[in-house]
């Protein structure tokens, strides 16, 4: 195939044997980044594809939203000639990226130790649910993880029931931490020729993932609760009522909340020595609330965010997603940009990182399936000198 990506990524060879949402993120990020990426389905499809509604043009929008700059082929692993055509797109691939059950490619010679035998210098990156030791005959679904991870247990009114995430937080943070796995792995290849296994799984990404409250547990021997939209160790931290709507105030060092009392009309309140430091704010949160929210309840919630970030206080009107794309194009920040060229161009959102020297593209838009097969399967039955292609 003849290289046409640009990008820090450029003449990277992708092998992405993965579903749903965790692998086909990370993939989406490197084809961004100029990386091909070649998108290996079996005969029904990856499974977000009938994720529908919402949908657009019949494909469900969930699976346009992480597939684009990917090539599409089709393959039933458990057919031998489709078996040998993945074998051959693992031996020339730069980075093999899977998320089957462990031990689930041995079958078919697409494990780590088989693909490495034909191709030392592979980074071959592996997601699961709960790692490939005792927790491997676990599923590996989001939503599982959410509740056993102990994130569930935070999220929520404190006399509620727990609630997941709004998104799928961990399949995404797995995604991310594959994709900085491998940019490492291929940076130590770089320098050894070496190429290894870089295995991710959720549980770990849920467990890193919770931060101040993983930490309040191993280094404080603390369980942390629901407390709603309150934080365990700030105030103000949280939504707050105005004249109209909710909005959100993190004045989280001494500074921003003297700031906040200024505008606010209430400049001795910073000199509250029960309000003068944060761990003060914190402990006399129930004595601080009504005398911001008297304030709060004079303007509405656009007019005191105006007032408030120009004077450098962190806040923000609660918005539904349409009002964040929009916030994002005030800002200047671009947020959606064209997927492809001609009919086939479909909006999708932006690369998060911005290249000064070496930007993101966006070549192509998610694949039908098995759109490049017969492409694909000619360019892998011709002999090549070299795994590259």
């Amino acid at each position: 195939m003849a290289e046409t990506a640009t990008g820090p990524l450029a003449g990277l060879l992708v092998a992405d044997f993965s579903r749903v949402l965790a692998g086909p993120y990370a993939t989406m990020l490197l084809a961004d980044m100029g990386a091909e990426v070649i998108k290996v389905e079996g005969p029904a499809g990856d499974d977000t594809r009938t994720w529908i509604p919402p949908e657009r043009n019949g494909t469900s929008t969930y699976y346009l939203g992480i597939n684009r700059g990917k090539r599409s082929i089709a393959l039933d692993l458990r057919d031998e000639a489709d078996a040998e055509v993945a074998r051959e797109l693992a031996r020339r691939a730069d980075v093999l990226i899977e998320n089957f059950k462990p031990g689930g490619l041995a079958r078919y010679g697409l494990d780590y130790e088989a693909v490495r035998a034909a191709n030392p210098g592979v980074i071959y990156s592996s997601i699961t649910g709960f790692g490939a030791g005792k927790g491997s005959h676990v599923p590996g679904y989001d939503l599982m993880v959410q509740a056993m991870s102990g994130l569930m247990s935070l999220t929520g009114d404190p006399d509620g029931p727990p609630y997941r995430a709004g998104i799928s937080v961990f399949d995404v943070m797995a995604g991310n931490h594959a994709l900085i796995g491998i940019l490492a792995a291929l940076r130590h290849r770089d320098r050894s020729g070496q190429g290894q296994l870089v295995e991710v799984n959720l549980l770990s990404s849920a467990l890193t993932g919770l931060v101040n409250h993983s930490s309040a547990y191993v280094a404080g021997g603390v369980v942390p609760y629901r407390m709603g939209n309150a934080h365990p160790s700030v105030f103000p931290y949280e939504p707050l009522p105005t004249a109209d709507d909710d909005i959100i105030i993190a004045a989280a060092n001494d500074r921003q909340f003297r700031k906040l009392c200024e505008v606010l009309g209430i400049p001795d309140v910073a000199d509250d020595p029960r309000f003068a430091r944060n761990i003060d704010r914190t402990a006399n949160r129930e004595e601080l609330r009504p005398l911001l929210l008297e304030r709060l309840a004079l303007r509405g919630a656009v007019e005191w965010f105006e007032e408030l970030v120009a004077v450098g206080v962190p806040c923000g009107p609660i918005q539904t997603i349409d009002g964040g794309f929009a916030m994002a194009e005030r800002f200047g920040l671009d947020p959606v940009v064209q997927a492809g060229e001609g009919e086939r161009a479909m909006p999708t959102t932006r690369h998060p990182i911005r290249f000064s020297a070496t930007p993101a593209g966006y070549r192509l838009p998610p694949p039908d399936l098995d759109e490049h097969g017969t492409e694909l399967r000619k360019w892998l039955s011709t002999p090549q000198d070299d795994q590259h292609a």
